[in-house]
């Protein structure tokens, strides 16, 4: 499972770097291992960047607002919930990670049951500037499979 520990610590030097006055005790961690069940909610007044990982790839890092319920807790178990989600770049991808055979009936429990999930959840008074930059460090420190387009990589 992806140790957040250091990058938490990490991101702090980086938010720094960029004049966000952001603490430790401003972000919690939060794992879940696999097999995980989706969180149930996000707190009020929070907002949170998300990982998943299989094994030791990580599959997606994702936002979501302090108004995105939906994209933190359902979203990215459901293949047509939304654009970009994990269970639609599974269906589409897998194969590049050695999944194959999932449909729209059985990613959903596929995700729960192989993926771990790390969930950064940061004080909504830390401004959403903290939080874009947070998904974007964990963008570049762990490099997902499943993020941008094709033309993109």
């Amino acid at each position: 499972m992806i140790d957040p520990e250091p990058l938490v610590k990490d991101f702090l030097a980086v938010a720094e770097l960029a004049q966000l006055e952001i603490s430790r005790d401003q972000i919690a961690v939060e794992r879940l291992p696999a097999p995980h069940r989706p969180p149930s909610r996000l707190p009020a007044g929070k907002m949170a960047v998300y990982a998943f990982a299989y094994g030791d790839t990580t599959l997606k890092v994702g936002k979501a607002g302090s108004n995105s319920q939906a994209r933190y807790i359902s979203q990215h178990y459901n293949a047509g919930s939304a654009p970009s989600t994990l269970a639609a770049s599974l269906l589409k991808r897998g194969k590049e990670i050695g999944v194959t055979d999932l449909s729209n009936e059985s990613v959903s429990e596929w995700i729960k049951t192989y993926t771990d999930r790390i969930n950064l959840i940061l004080d909504s008074e830390t401004g959403i500037d903290s939080l874009s930059l947070l998904e974007a460090f964990l963008h570049c420190r762990l490099k997902p499979a499943f993020e941008g387009f094709a033309s993109q990589r």
